[in-house]
């Protein structure tokens, strides 16, 4: 198994793998900010399909905010590691805390991505969930929590590469998951890739806004 020279390129061998979705009137790809939206937006256009976003916040541990606790996603569903939680002792307090300023960060770039765009009423639709990579799975687990209570005929967890433990846990959670490799040891999402520069809001809404773009031309 190779890495990925960039999200680009990691986005267009998965839409390889979801071909059979290519065309349908009834698909929606979301992505997971940010890193998720590159790679979203090039399974998109692979599959003709519509484009927007699922914000998730990681819930990272005080002092150690690289390590998660869990997750929160639009639409307030969360996903809580109670083992980690359990063994730094995190106290209710705190853990309320971490998630109220999660919660208000969560709401600022659900404006500054999407603008006076309403979110896509997901109801009915097969929804595609795509992320850069999944180490852990619990921001994954969160957004399709969160996309349950609003009704998709199915969800696809979807992303380049994932840990065999992750893909275990979202099988019981999303309809169907969708990975091109699942290397063990797993390491990082970030080794999998060459180019794993950090993506910015300003790119999360360009691509939005050039996906907007082509679905209005296309639509006429």
């Amino acid at each position: 198994m190779r890495p990925f020279q960039d999200r680009t390129e990691a986005g267009r061998v998965l839409a390889d793998k979801l071909v059979s979705y290519a065309g349908r009137s009834d698909v929606l790809v979301l992505g997971l900010p940010r890193g998720g939206v590159p790679v979203a937006f090039e399974v998109a256009r692979a599959l003709d399909a519509p484009l927007d976003v699922c914000v998730v916040r990681k819930l990272g541990a005080p002092g150690h905010e690289e390590l998660a606790m869990g997750a929160i996603a639009s639409g307030g569903a969360w996903v809580l590691d109670r083992e980690t939680t359990s063994a730094l002792k995190i106290s209710g307090r705190v853990l309320k805390e971490v998630a109220e300023r999660e919660i208000q960060e969560l709401r600022r770039r659900e404006r500054a991505y999407r603008g006076d765009r309403p979110r896509v009423d997901v109801r009915g639709l097969t929804v595609i969930l795509v992320d850069d990579g999944i180490a852990t799975g619990s921001t994954m687990r969160a957004a399709i929590r969160a996309l349950r209570r609003r009704e998709p005929a199915r969800i696809i967890a979807a992303a380049p590469t994932a840990s065999p433990q992750a893909v275990e846990e979202l099988e019981r959670e999303a309809d169907e998951v969708v990975c091109c490799i699942t290397p063990d040891p797993f390491l990082a999402v970030g080794f999998w890739y060459r180019d794993f520069e950090q993506t910015s809001d300003q790119e999360v809404r360009a691509l939005l806004d050039g996906a907007s773009t082509r679905e209005r031309m296309a639509t006429g």
